[in-house]
Order: C-alpha cells, then structure tokens, then sequence
C-alpha cells in the first residue's frame, strides 16, 4: 500500500494524506473486526506464554531509560505494559479499531504516544531515532516481496545504530498445526503450499507463514547483526483445544519458566506458532 504519513505535533496523530485502501488493508481490518485482540494474550494459556516469552526477550534490550517503538501494535498489550515501566513508547497500529482500544487503555499515561500507520512506511520518523524497534504483527499479513522488505527496511532506518529490532513472524508448520487437524488438512495445505510443497505467499491470505530459514533469509543483507531466533510459545495452542486440557497458575509458571530455557533450540521452532527474529543495527 502506498500511503504517505506525517505525524501532526498538535495533536500527537499520524493522519495519512491519502487513504487508499488495499486488499491488504481491507482482509486484515475485517478480520481484527471480529475478534477481541485485546484479549488474545490474556484469555488463552497460550496467548499468555506468548506474551510472558516476549517480554523476557523485551527486557533483555530495553529498560526504563529506552525509547521504544512498536510497530503493528495492535491493542497496545505490549505498548502500554512498557510504558507502566517507565519506557518512552510510541505505537503504530494499521486497523482503526485496534488503536481505538490502544488509546482508551493508555489514557492518564503521558510517556506513550500512537498513530495510525502502516510498517511498510514510516516516514513519520527521523532516522536513527530508536533504541528498541518491535515488529510484532505486520509481517504476519505481508506477502509480497517488496512490502515484506519495505517494512523490514523502514524498522532498521529509524533504529539507532546499535539499537535491537524484535520482528515476530508465525511458522508455516506452526499455521498447520494448530488450525487444520479438524477435517480441513487439505484446505490448509492448499493454501499454504503448492503441489511441490513450496511455502505460499499471497495478499489474499488472512495470515502467511514461513519456514525459519526463509525468514532469516530475509535479513542476509541488512544492515544488522543476527542475535537470536526463537519461539515464544510453542505447541500450546492446539493442545489448549482438547478437552481433557488443564494447566493450573502454578503448573503454568513453571510450563513458562521450561519453555523459556528451549526456546531457541532449532529443533522446536517449526513447531511454534509465533516466533521472533532479534537482530542489532550496525
């Protein structure tokens, strides 16, 4: 999508000068339309193991004393949990309705700003202006080449040098898994893959996904320095589905606590649903 934006210092908003819609932009608002965003990483242990792994990564990078971004950042979960820290946090959120529940969570928190905007342009933002950038949910509805690299571009130019990008990005194998074992195997592998079983990419996906190393892949000649790729909430969510499911508060300490300490084997990233890819500016 090809929309210009600018940041008013008036009224701290981020209001395109064009508003063209794309397909893009049309299946991803529809969609978070639908469901309470707000409560995926609160009313699912998964979602909750998500949320607890990413900020522990969060706060490996970033302290009170940071000034973070988060791009794509929906509902403002992570946002404004960062901004109660102390941290100085701007939010970029694509759907209207996401930012709507962002602001109304923030309200009384000066230290947080939010705009309306999209990954692949951030023209908002002066270069080099970050110390953390987190990438939490474009990428997830980003399928052509040039978009995916645009966003991923648009992060690194408005890092500082030497700050840390979290990108999160969902498996394939992930995407497989956890929503087609029930009587649809074949309407997902349609969709994901191809007769030869190459990974499909396509703007009319609701979400694409990657094998681990084609995402790396991605970031090959960037102007960065690979630190880690690891999952953040591995094979919980069809799991979580079955009835005989059952994980008391006590049990999911420590479940959260043991998945942290392997969330970077290789061996069990294809497995994971939601993963993030950590990498510092040169």
């Amino acid at each position: 999508m090809s929309t210009r934006t600018e940041i008013d210092d008036n009224d701290l908003t981020c209001k395109p000068d064009v508003i063209q819609k794309s397909t893009r932009t049309e299946i991803v608002s529809s969609f978070y339309s639908q469901i309470d965003e707000d409560g995926r990483l609160c009313g699912s242990r998964h979602g909750q193991l998500e949320f607890a792994t990413t900020m522990n990564y969060i706060h490996r990078y970033a302290d009170r004393n940071s000034k973070v971004l988060e791009v794509g950042a929906g509902t403002g979960r992570y946002s404004i949990a960062l901004a109660k820290e102390g941290m100085d946090v701007t939010a970029v959120e694509l759907v209207e309705g996401n930012l709507k529940v962002l602001r109304e969570n923030s309200i009384g928190l000066d230290n947080i700003k939010s705009y309306q905007g999209d990954a692949t342009n951030l023209s908002g933002f002066s270069d080099d202006t970050f110390d953390v950038t987190l990438v939490f949910g474009p990428l997830y509805h980003l399928y052509e080449a040039a978009e995916v690299h645009k966003a991923i571009d648009e992060a690194i130019r408005v890092t500082k040098p030497g700050g840390v990008m979290l990108f999160a990005f969902i498996s394939v194998f992930g995407i497989m898994y956890a929503n087609y074992f029930k009587g649809n195997w074949a309407e997902g592998q349609e969709e994901n893959f191809t007769d030869d079983y190459k990974i499909r990419h396509f703007k009319e996906q609701l979400f694409t996904g990657y094998d681990v190393v084609e995402f790396e892949a991605l970031f090959e000649d960037k102007p960065v320095n690979w630190i880690t790729t690891t999952g953040v909430d591995g094979l919980i969510e069809p799991i979580e589905e079955r009835a005989d499911f059952e994980l008391s508060d006590e049990d999911f300490k420590r479940l959260a606590d043991w998945y942290l300490a392997f969330s970077q084997k290789r061996e069990l990233l294809g497995n994971t649903n939601h993963l993030l890819y950590i990498c510092r500016k040169k």
